[in-house]
């Protein structure tokens, strides 16, 4: 591969990266924590509801 050839690696993601790094003031703050554990909840409750069913 010749030096001067572009790969599109890193570069192609740059604006991605820049993207997703702003904060924005609007957004909803949620602990990952309380992800994790909802989910777990839902799995849980989806169990329960086919074991009675």
């Amino acid at each position: 591969m010749d030096k001067g050839q572009n790969t599109g690696g890193l570069m192609s993601s740059a604006g991605l990266v820049r993207y997703f790094d702003a904060e924005d003031s609007n957004a909803i703050l949620i602990n990952p924590k309380t992800v994790i554990a909802t989910g777990v909840l839902i799995g849980v409750l989806v169990q329960l509801l086919t074991f009675v069913s």
